[in-house]
């Protein structure tokens, strides 16, 4: 018996459905839009209230001079580059030993093991907020670097490893029997099987980690207190402050700020999208 084909949408559900999903992408990118305006525009225009208007005088490329030269923004730019592309690596390195553990050896506490991974992830940052900030100050870390790296390193990695288990917990079994046939050890059969497999998951991964380390502010902010180290977005704030009435100089930072994870995503999303798809194959 053949199934019965599926009924061809009607004009009405299909018009609907099209109209809902236009408006929420218009209310989606309207802040997007509004920078990207404010951006455009000289001070007396901001100051004469035209925030949705097009620009009279196209500004762009002063207000992106005023971010180099009156701003702190390469600086800020610097620390979260050195911030972020560790925190990154550690992360891939990290979650791909132990997403290969978890997933291809049974262990008692395996499963206990992999909670924990998972359940540090429904912690709100608030609770931790103190705890990790009197922790870096009790050890010497507070105001550096590696405060900032030590704390997404170990809070990233339990996402990660949730995600690299799935992955690898997919892979065929007949190509680790094959490996153990032509007598690989576990190391080389990483090495040689899993990793070469792996690469649209571990490109899925790093533009997530490095998406959700280069936008944070919370530990920004609780973690750094000198210029010396702070990340870009904690320099936003300060050019906020630095900058109150000159809108445009600071929608011209974000739009710089946001250029590396967006150019990041455009460039690795065809390895985005199918290393997501395999990674949630299998739990």
């Amino acid at each position: 018996m053949y199934p019965r084909p599926i009924p061809e949408e009607k004009p009405a559900l299909r018009g609907l459905y099209a109209g809902f999903v236009g408006l929420i992408l218009v209310l989606w990118l309207l802040p997007l839009v509004a920078v990207m305006l404010t951006a455009a525009k000289t001070a007396d225009e901001i100051m004469a209230g035209k925030y949705w208007t097009w620009p009279e005088h196209f500004n762009l490329v002063e207000n992106f001079q005023s971010v180099f030269q009156q701003t702190n923004m390469w600086g800020y730019f610097i620390n979260s580059l050195i911030i972020t592309l560790p925190s990154v690596l550690l992360v891939l390195v990290f979650s791909t030993l132990t997403g290969y553990v978890l997933a291809r050896y049974n262990f008692r506490g395996n499963a206990l093991l992999f909670s924990l991974f998972v359940g540090g992830n429904f912690l709100p940052a608030q609770i931790m907020m103190i705890p990790v900030r009197d922790l870096m100050v009790s050890v010497g870390l507070y105001d550096t670097y590696f405060a900032l790296i030590i704390f997404h390193v170990a809070f990233q990695t339990g996402f990660a490893t949730l995600f690299m288990r799935n992955f690898i917990a997919a892979l065929p079994d007949e190509l680790f029997q094959a490996a153990r046939a032509e007598g690989a050890s576990p190391w080389q059969t990483m090495r040689h099987v899993v990793i070469p497999l792996m690469r649209p998951a571990l490109a899925a991964l790093a533009i997530l980690i490095f998406t959700f380390v280069w936008n944070d502010y919370f530990w920004a902010i609780v973690l750094t207190q000198s210029d010396v180290v702070k990340p870009v977005t904690a320099g936003l704030n300060n050019l906020r402050g630095e900058w109150t009435s000159a809108w445009n100089i600071v929608a011209a930072a974000t739009l710089f700020v946001a250029v590396p994870p967006v150019l990041m995503f455009f460039l690795m999303q065809k390895h985005f999208i199918a290393g997501l798809t395999m990674g949630a194959v299998k739990g």
